[in-house]
């Protein structure tokens, strides 16, 4: 089973890329973060042509909104709200795998935080730890443990000092700050989460899904952060095969800010 997690920054605009990676990459489920568009307007028919009949969409206009699009059937689909509001952060179901059995998958989309890591300061910084707090809590709740389950998205921090170009430069900077990375570690730990590309990924190896549209350059300064994550349940490790992010994507014309992550899961007994 091969999924993808993406913030694709529009799912109408970049519609054919979306296609392109489809016919390369050849997934099972995709799921998609900032799709940017309302849930009455997302493009079903579009994405039905892909070969993706299943689908679960969430949207408001101009801004967040995600997606699971499936090959498979989607069971008891659930949208959560968080810090009373209603931004379409945050959706899940049951997927019937064939290979996998029922695997609950929940794609997020975290609130990128602003520009100050003040919560005194910065309104939007105080939202996003509210709404890693608020999702860990409820995560706590629901700890059964021969449930399979995967948590994805852009989860708009980089946790390690791998997971940055430059930890000593980005340390007080919104994404790579310690009071977000212990956010995030309280959400990991709420729901025993594996990180599942740093599963095959060497800890100490420099990798990064982001790179600001700001660089003139982007490959060449190679200034990305590692932003976007796959977790999985324990019962869920061992089919952990392939991990990869498609940086060439950032390349293609009128890219998103994000690389597609690619993970594979093989089925086994």
């Amino acid at each position: 089973m091969i999924i993808v997690s993406w913030n694709i920054n529009s799912v109408r605009i970049r519609l054919h890329h979306l296609k392109r990676i489809v016919d390369e990459v050849n997934p099972d489920i995709i799921c998609l973060q900032e799709t940017k568009v309302v849930t009455g307007s997302f493009p079903h028919n579009a994405i039905s042509d892909l070969g993706f009949p299943y689908q679960a969409a969430v949207g408001i206009k101009s801004y967040n909104s995600v997606a699971i699009l499936s090959k498979y059937e989607l069971l008891n689909t659930e949208v959560r709200n968080w810090c009373e509001k209603e931004d379409a952060r945050h959706i899940f179901s049951i997927i019937n795998s064939p290979d996998m059995g029922k695997v609950e998958v929940h794609n997020l989309y975290v609130p990128a935080g602003g520009d100050v890591p003040d919560i005194e300061k910065n309104d939007k910084f105080a939202h996003k730890l509210r709404f890693l707090s608020e999702v860990s809590k409820w995560q706590e709740s629901r700890s059964e443990t021969s449930v399979k389950r995967i948590l994805l998205g852009d989860l708009n921090i980089a946790p390690l000092e791998s997971d940055v170009w430059s930890h000593k430069q980005l340390m007080n900077i919104v994404s790579h700050t310690n009071i977000e990375i212990i956010a995030l570690k309280n959400l990991q730990n709420a729901g025993a989460w594996i990180d599942a590309v740093r599963e095959l990924v060497p800890i100490d190896k420099k990798l990064f899904s982001w790179w600001s549209y700001r660089a003139k350059d982007w490959a060449k300064s190679n200034r990305g952060r590692r932003l976007d994550h796959m977790w999985v349940t324990e019962n869920m490790r061992r089919n952990i095969e392939k991990v990869c992010f498609l940086k060439e994507a950032r390349s293609w014309e009128k890219p998103s800010d994000h690389a597609p992550l690619i993970i594979t899961f093989k089925a086994r007994k």
